[in-house]
């Protein structure tokens, strides 16, 4: 990692604007008369351009500091994370450069291919960092590549990831960044955005108070279930709109990684969820076959043991994105998330097959019954 700045270690001073600082990492890194090109942005507050400088490319990452609530103080209370706001209690690194920075040399000391780090300017926001292409899996699969060879690959890099020491903190640009526990505050209040946003949108959903006492019992067996899961570095938010097939590198740095920065100690089958159950598309089910497969194969992790984890972790992952579909449709009018919706319902009704989600497939039986039953 690059750490670039003429002001001191940060390079930083109170005095210094936002873009001061940003021509003088341009400068620095070589970028300082670079061509400019806008990239499609994702649902955070970061921006993106492609920087041209000659036969030279690399990726501009734009994240104002104060553009967001604030990331949870590792020694926070439940109370104080409330206070602080959402990503404190989610756990979110609310897009802070310093976090990609420390994941992104985490991930690349693992052997992987995050983007290599050519300059920083943590406290203005800003990073240059190597550019991996446009080969996401989700394109280059409608383009025609191997399906199964792809998401295989994804499944060799968890191996990697999951089997490596989980640290508490990881090396930063401005000290290190905490590595925190995905915690049962975190799981319930995520779980929650399913009750408190879904009957907003669909009548259909009925959560009186008796059915909302009785979620409640539900959810927290389920989180009780997963607080008791082995921990593993988990990066999070790992499916295939994040994910670049790179077929010129070897091994498990054909996989190139994004959007990484929220990354947790959690659980191996939170990452699975992510994968398979994917809210954008279609994962076929030979290739999610092959995927766990290869994933059990490489670590010897007992199948029924990844199967029970990754139903109990699939529902409560499910359930948190279609609160968070039904917040946007709901509260933000992003009528596009409608079309996502479905798929998760199918997602969701897959895990609750498990014998271990019993009484939650009763309770859904019960309260949004069109929508499991459709599923």
């Amino acid at each position: 990692m690059s750490e670039i700045g003429p002001e001191g270690a940060n390079g930083w001073d109170a005095g210094m604007s936002r873009e001061e600082a940003l021509r003088r990492l341009l400068d620095a890194t070589g970028f300082g008369g670079a061509h400019r090109a806008p990239l499609a942005g994702d649902a955070s507050t970061r921006r993106y351009e492609r920087l041209y400088a000659g036969d030279r490319q690399a990726i501009l990452m734009d994240a104002p500091v104060h553009a967001e609530s604030p990331p949870c103080p590792p020694d926070a209370t439940p109370q104080e994370r409330l206070a602080l706001g959402w990503n404190a209690v989610s756990r979110l690194a609310a897009s802070r450069v310093d976090a990609f920075v420390a994941v992104s040399d985490h991930l690349n000391d693992l052997g992987l291919s995050a983007p290599l780090i050519l300059g920083v300017n943590a406290p203005a926001g800003y990073a240059v960092v190597e550019d991996l292409g446009e080969g996401l899996f989700a394109r280059v699969i409608e383009a025609g590549e191997d399906e199964i060879q792809l998401y295989c690959a994804a499944a060799d890099v968890l191996a990697q990831v999951h089997a490596a020491p989980v640290p508490d903190a990881l090396p930063g640009p401005v000290g290190d960044w905490p590595l925190l526990d995905y915690d049962s505050l975190a799981l319930q209040a995520n779980a929650d955005l399913f009750v408190e946003w879904g009957p907003q949108l669909a009548p259909e959903i009925r959560i009186d108070d008796a059915a909302r006492a009785r979620w409640e019992a539900v959810r927290d067996g389920l989180i009780a279930e997963a607080m008791a899961m082995p921990r593993t570095f988990t990066i999070r938010d790992f499916h295939a709109e994040n994910l670049l097939w790179l077929p010129d590198r070897d091994g498990v740095r054909r996989v190139g990684l994004l959007d990484f920065q929220d990354a947790v100690r959690g659980w191996p089958a939170w990452d699975f969820a992510m994968l398979l159950q994917d809210a954008r598309r279609d994962v076929s089910f030979v290739a999610a076959e092959a995927a766990i497969a290869r994933y059990l194969r490489r670590t010897g992790m007992p199948e029924a043991v990844f199967r029970r984890q990754l139903a109990v972790l699939g529902a409560l992952n499910a359930l948190r994105i279609l609160g968070i579909f039904a917040r946007l449709v709901a509260r933000d009018g992003k009528q596009r998330y409608r079309q996502f919706m479905p798929r998760e319902w199918g997602h969701l009704s897959a895990n609750l097959r498990h014998p271990e989600l019993g009484e939650l497939r009763a309770l859904l039986s019960e309260v949004a019954a069109p929508y499991v039953e459709a599923a």
